[in-house]
């Protein structure tokens, strides 16, 4: 199934979508005095020290695109190290979770170790500044060494800090609040942890034969559902994740802050992992008022994913039609050209769209190469889907920034957009970042600025009322920053 649009409508689509006014409070004097600083500090070559201070003082209303694990900065995974007793080898630079093996280690002088302690690895500047440059991309630009291509390295950084991010979720959890209120940030949502999946030989062989024959494909993954919703086992482990989650979120909210959860299916695994997890997924999204959306996540121009893509597309449309409550945002068109052959470029978007029924676009980086990309552009604006927008990702794994990324297209054909960070941990910034990259590379207006923070409310997958209280604490937290920047612009040009 695909979308057409004629050059005709392309045209009038593009002269239709202007540019929307902000949707946030109309705060008279001080919003337009705020409106004129931005724009000194954007007119000719970018204030770039100036703008960082602007944007980390504005409130920005929350981060749609955000991964747990990649979020937590590699300090604080070092930290989980030394309180789990794990320790790191300073060789392979991966964690040692062997009781016996760490003992070992700890038996022997320091000098003597090939596994650290934290305090240990600190200490030992080589390789504390090693460590970095494979559990992040810290220093990847600055230095000459030999290293790995960057999206081999942005996605292998997962591995080494997996044994201690797949616990301590609250402490971690707690970190990403501390950090989200020092930086005016009042929501994520976060995609947390995989749904738990169940391995299915047979199930695989059928997805190959059945990969061309939608009948047939609907067939079995009618007879895998029924199967799964009545094993007693597979409902155990759900309510065992569901658990998890809700432990873990435990306190996390509060007048300041809220944060929801995102649960996903990693899309590098044989088919019938992919459809129980995501089958746990949408299932364990009707269990919880914590999770609000279902998610597909991994490399997407790796060869399973290439492979599968098609047939990953459909299982969501299945598991939609079972599940039409449950909302999806869906990682799709991540991709640049020379990732994958050209004809890999022409149809992720339109299918997470069209087959799938996305109602949030993650990256959505290919969609100049998309076949139906006019098409795209004109689904996503006349049904309100939003493109997630993560520049620091973007130009550190696909090489695509400035006006090569396919950010001004989105805006131009009226494609609402978020601002996210994507994994800021390992990629070291923030979505305060983000929004001084978006601000000095693209010259938006103040007002296309702030309804953008108050468009990470708007496309939340939250009910009604927590968008409508989250949107007047935003309003609240918008006056008293316009009268702080336009006493602060005053007095700058009175010293002037």
């Amino acid at each position: 199934m695909t979308m057409k649009l004629t050059a005709g409508a392309l045209l009038a689509l593009a002269v239709a979508a202007q540019p929307a006014l902000a949707k946030g409070p109309a705060s008279g004097a001080n919003e337009a005095a705020t409106s004129r600083h931005y724009a000194s500090l954007i007119a000719g070559e970018p204030k770039l020290a100036e703008l960082t201070m602007f944007f980390t003082q504005m409130p920005k209303g929350g981060d749609l695109h955000h991964h747990y694990s990649g979020a937590i900065y590699v300090e604080q995974y070092i930290d989980f190290v030394d309180k789990q007793g794990f320790c790191v080898n300073k060789q392979s630079y991966r964690i040692e979770t062997r009781k016996e093996v760490v003992a070992a280690e700890r038996a022997k002088p320091v000098a003597e170790r090939s596994c650290l302690t934290g305090a240990e690895i600190y200490a030992d500047d080589h390789t504390w500044r090693e460590l970095l440059q494979r559990w992040s991309n810290k220093d990847f630009a600055n230095h000459g060494a030999l290293q790995p291509p960057p999206d081999r390295l942005f996605f292998q950084t997962f591995g080494y800090f997996g044994p201690v991010s797949n616990s301590n979720f609250h402490e971690g959890l707690q970190e990403l609040k501390k950090r989200a209120i020092a930086e005016n940030v009042g929501y994520i949502e976060t995609m947390f942890k995989s749904a738990p999946a169940l391995p299915n030989p047979d199930f695989d062989k059928q997805a190959a034969a059945n990969a061309g024959n939608d009948a047939a494909l609907e067939a079995q993954l009618a007879a895998a559902w029924a199967a799964l919703d009545q094993d007693p086992g597979f409902g155990k482990s759900i309510a065992k994740f569901v658990g998890t989650v809700h432990e873990s979120a435990e306190g996390i909210d509060d007048e300041r802050f809220t944060m929801r959860y995102q649960t996903y299916v990693f899309r590098l695994m044989s088919p019938s992992l992919v459809f129980s997890s995501m089958m746990a997924a949408f299932k364990s999204d009707l269990a919880s008022d914590k999770i609000v959306g279902v998610n597909i996540v991994g490399q997407e121009s790796s060869h399973i994913a290439m492979r599968d893509y098609a047939l990953h597309m459909k299982m969501f449309r299945f598991l939609r039609a079972k599940y039409p409550d449950v909302k999806v945002a869906m990682h799709a068109g991540e991709l640049a050209l020379g990732d994958v052959p050209p004809e890999g470029l022409k149809f992720h978007i339109d299918q997470a769209l069209v087959v799938a029924g996305a109602q949030r676009i993650g990256h959505g980086l290919d969609l100049v190469h998309e076949t139906n990309a006019p098409a795209i552009m004109k689904k996503m604006r006349d049904e309100d889907i939003p493109v997630e927008i993560n520049l620091t990702s973007n130009a550190f794994i696909s090489g695509i920034e400035g006006a090569n990324h396919p950010i001004n297209l989105y805006r131009k054909y009226g494609v609402p957009y978020v601002i996210s960070t994507d994994d800021a941990g390992v990629t070291r910034h923030t979505l305060s970042n983000e929004y001084v990259l978006f601000a000095s590379r693209y010259k938006p207006s103040y007002a296309e600025m702030k309804k953008a923070s108050y468009a990470s409310i708007r496309y939340a997958f939250l009910p009604v009322a927590e968008k409508q209280r989250l949107t007047r604490q935003l309003d609240s937290r918008f006056a008293a920053f316009e009268a702080r920047i336009a006493q602060f612009a005053k007095t700058a040009k009175q010293v002037h």
